[in-house]
């Protein structure tokens, strides 16, 4: 048994150029990183990032509700991951974002006590892992402009975030699709921030430039027109902000609103349920995406690690980093190669975040 003895928690601010999605403009990546330490000596790094306008949790929750979690599995074994999970869900609703971090934490100390990388530890093969670019919200010209910068780099996808007017809308992916030519794949993002009307007009009107799926064309709260809008689109929908778990998963997919669904660690709680999702997609024939939030290169390393634990993962949105992050305190982990990802064979995760970047950095330790 690995009992837990103590768990570090560090405020991990990471400041960047502004990115632009329907909701909310990003100006510092609002973090929240773990070190968590079993009695045998071994330590586990967990990371989560907090996007309020989408998950309801800020850097400030999360400090404040992970000194909670730190206290109740403080002395527990850190083995049974279902079991401290458990834990944490039964002490406190919802909270997904920094219950991520302690369950990836978890699986960082389970890898390493088995001495496996991480995806070697949930089962998984390596295989190439492919990131999209995603362009923010800018005016048509400007988007084009960073296609073109995309495409010059090696971009093979582009990600394209709308959820504005519809005219300006179709006129960004007309404009994209003239920047990056025909061979590169394009998706779209509206997060939420069409009406139905609106998310039908934009469907199909960027369907002639060849789109190959569009996230989260309306509001949540209005799942029970998924299925009417799916019907009617000429452009297959990928559900985001409406799946945190399994449960939802199975709703959509059985209503039939949905074609694929966006995988998120922040949203589903970590590891565990992620695969979950994942599992009860791939059932039911539906393909998942593993997204993210405003990670660092930490986070991204056991996203990648998961992307390779489970086939039905067969797109990746993993390009969090290098959405205009100013700064890279993460020691070892993921590279990336243009736009694909790399990872090493050391056990569990294998990064951390440098100390004198953590000596910066607000923290307690419980």
């Amino acid at each position: 048994m690995a009992r837990i003895s103590h768990t570090e928690i560090f405020k991990l601010a990471l400041p960047m150029e502004p990115f632009v999605i329907a909701t909310e403009v990003s100006t510092v990546a609002q973090n929240t990183f773990l070190r968590m330490h079993s009695e045998d000596g071994t330590v586990g790094m967990g990371e989560c990032s907090a996007f309020p306008m989408l998950v309801g949790e800020t850097q400030a929750t999360c400090f404040a509700v992970a000194q909670d979690l730190a206290r109740l599995v403080k002395g527990k074994d850190s083995a049974d991951i279902p079991g401290r999970m458990a834990d944490l869900h039964a002490h406190i609703a919802f909270n997904t974002t920094i219950k991520s971090a302690f369950d990836m934490a978890l699986h960082d100390l389970g890898a390493k006590a088995a001495g496996l990388p991480l995806y070697r530890f949930l089962g998984g093969t390596r295989r190439p892992i492919v990131t999209d670019m995603t362009l923010g919200i800018g005016t048509p010209e400007k988007m084009a402009a960073a296609a073109r910068v995309a495409v010059a780099k090696g971009a093979r996808t582009l990600k394209i975030k709308l959820g504005k007017t519809v005219a300006e809308d179709i006129e960004r992916v007309r404009r994209i699709r003239d920047a990056a030519g025909p061979e590169v794949v394009l998706r779209a993002d509206a997060n939420q921030g069409w009406s139905f009307d609106d998310a039908a007009a934009a469907l199909r009107g960027i369907a002639p430039f060849a789109i190959q799926f569009c996230e989260q064309p309306i509001h949540h709260d209005y799942d029970i027109r998924l299925p009417e809008l799916r019907r009617i689109s000429p452009v297959p929908i990928m559900a985001d902000e409406s799946v945190f778990n399994r449960h939802d998963a199975i709703r959509l997919i059985e209503a039939g609103a949905v074609d694929y669904i966006n995988v998120k660690l922040a949203k589903s709680g970590g590891i565990l349920e992620a695969l979950a999702i994942a599992e009860e997609a791939g059932k039911r024939d539906v393909k998942c995406m593993l997204g993210g939030m405003l990670e660092s290169r930490l986070a991204l390393t056991a996203k990648v690690h998961l992307a390779m634990s489970h086939a039905n993962f067969a797109f990746y949105d993993l390009d969090t980093c290098l959405l205009g992050q100013l700064e890279d305190p993460v020691v070892g982990g993921a590279r990336y190669r243009g736009f694909d990802l790399e990872t090493g064979e050391g056990a569990g995760i294998d990064a951390d975040i440098d100390p004198a970047f953590l000596a910066r950095c607000e923290s307690v330790t419980v």
